[in-house]
């Protein structure tokens, strides 16, 4: 068996992560010179080390899972959410649930507390924030965040929701008191439901075309009738109609049974 192959293999029986489900391409090239940088020629000598060390498994996972992220990342598009859709939204409902899937660090459902801060008490908000990185878990519930992340925030916003201290920007409790922060993995977990709103941004343009439309059927399913689907600034959605959803503006989509 190749190498590599032996590789995905072997990570799926230890993390239940099914690598052969992301972009081969990308993958292989990001953890080749992970693997090379650690000294090893092998795939399979890579993970006889990895297997029996915590530390250079973790550092396996943070490649993997692509961690990049910043609040109001394509701010106009949040502007889209703020100015638009949430209000429509809270014309209909006084509560809301939403999933902020894939999350990172966090920045994205704190943004959304924030936005969601000006319009209702966020006692009425359930947020759930999902991503399969234990440690990029650990540091979204920490909530603290360097200023290149908050270089979209708005000044107002800045001022209100975060303590600055030394070179760091502390998130106020408040906001993550309504957010619940949960290990899921995209690809194997079940899906929970009843979302009135779900965020998945910057994260499906890793996986294969097979595995995308798995999880667009599976989000279309959590999502309640007339429910909304935001996505990243590259991952338009060419055919909504197939997974009952449909084009509601630019990277937003809505779901229609």
């Amino acid at each position: 068996m190749p190498d590599y192959q032996l590789f995905t293999e072997l990570i799926k029986k230890k993390t239940n992560i099914d690598l052969n489900l992301y972009k081969e391409v990308q993958m292989k090239r990001r953890l080749t010179s992970l693997r090379d940088k650690r000294g090893f020629n092998t795939f399979k000598s890579y993970f006889q080390v990895i297997d029996q060390d915590k530390e250079l498994m973790q550092e396996f996972l943070d490649k993997m899972t692509i961690n990049v992220s910043e609040f109001f990342r394509n701010s106009k598009r949040w502007e889209v959410l703020e100015k638009k859709i949430l209000p429509e939204m809270l014309k209909k409902k006084s509560e809301l649930k939403i999933w902020s899937a894939a999350c990172s660090t966090g920045d994205e459902p704190y943004t959304i507390a924030m936005i969601l801060k000006q319009y209702i008490d966020l006692n009425k908000v359930s947020i759930l924030a999902t991503d399969i990185d234990d440690k990029i878990l650990e540091r979204a519930r920490q909530g603290i965040y360097t200023e290149r992340a908050l270089k979209e925030v708005p000044k107002q916003f800045k001022d209100k929701f975060f303590v600055h201290k030394d070179s760091l920007y502390i998130i106020d409790d408040q906001l993550k008191k309504s957010i619940t922060f949960k290990k899921h993995n995209l690809l194997s977990d079940p899906f929970p439901k009843g979302f009135d709103l779900i965020v998945c941004r910057n994260v499906m343009i890793y996986f294969t075309d097979e595995a995308k439309t798995q999880i667009y059927h599976k989000f279309s399913d959590s999502l309640v009738d007339e429910g909304v689907f935001f996505v990243g600034s590259t991952e338009q959605i060419f055919t909504p109609e197939k997974y009952k959803l449909k084009l509601l503006d630019t990277f937003f989509y809505t779901k229609q049974e």
